[in-house]
């Protein structure tokens, strides 16, 4: 059984004990014992454990994790710092220094936002290396529908980025109408200057933290 340590730790609870998720363990015991995976096995639920529920501000839905030799981290869009920075987060850098919104020093390590409420999620939490949506219809979207539904049926205001075809359809999970929902294109190079640059989402997003009593983000 998984051990979160937050408040995170009763929906993990429930959906382990579930028949899917029951059969995603198995057949992640098999894929790590086999083949090579990413990220690392204690990496999987690093979202959720930088980022408790309580504490989450805002969300940014990702896919499927990075599916290169040390680049997944498990945060969606990070990699460790000693990585080449992937052309997504390049494009996501370059919309933040284009937009007046509040920034810290620059880094390809997310973490810093994590820390701040910011909880980087992606539907597929593992991959197989070199295979680019390896995982996905083996349970994962399951266990992280449920997690978005369970923050977009909260009381508590919070902002959600989604961007990409992909990330637009978890918009059904968020049915509290008090949560601002953002929108647009992904940060790919096959998309970001279709609508991602200029969506001026950061900024959106730290003007709605203030409006309700939230510190903002330092991207």
């Amino acid at each position: 059984m998984i051990h979160i340590d937050n408040d995170w730790q009763p929906l993990f609870d429930v959906e382990q004990r579930k028949p899917y998720y029951l059969a995603l363990r198995a057949f992640l015991k098999n894929e790590y014992a086999t083949k090579t995976i990413y990220p690392p096995m204690n990496d999987i639920f690093t979202a959720f454990r930088l980022t408790s529920f309580e504490k989450t501000k805002v969300i940014i839905v990702g896919q499927d994790p990075y599916h290169e030799e040390g680049q997944a981290m498990g945060l969606s869009f990070s990699v460790h710092d000693y990585v080449d920075e992937p052309p997504s987060l390049r494009n996501i850098h370059q919309e933040i220094l284009n937009e007046d919104v509040e920034q810290g020093p620059w880094s390809r390590d997310l973490t810093r936002w994590a820390e701040q409420g910011v909880l980087l999620l992606n539907s597929t939490l593992t991959v197989e290396a070199h295979k680019a949506a390896s995982h996905a219809g083996n349970g994962w979207e399951i266990f992280t529908d449920n997690a978005i539904h369970a923050l977009g049926v909260d009381s508590k205001p919070k902002v959600f980025m989604l961007w990409g075809s992909y990330a637009r359809s978890k918009k059904a999970l968020i049915e509290n109408p008090s949560h601002l929902i953002l929108e647009s294109a992904h940060p790919s190079p096959l998309s970001a200057s279709r609508g991602f640059f200029g969506n001026g989402h950061f900024k959106k997003c730290n003007e709605f933290l203030k409006a309700h009593g939230e510190k903002p983000i330092i991207w």
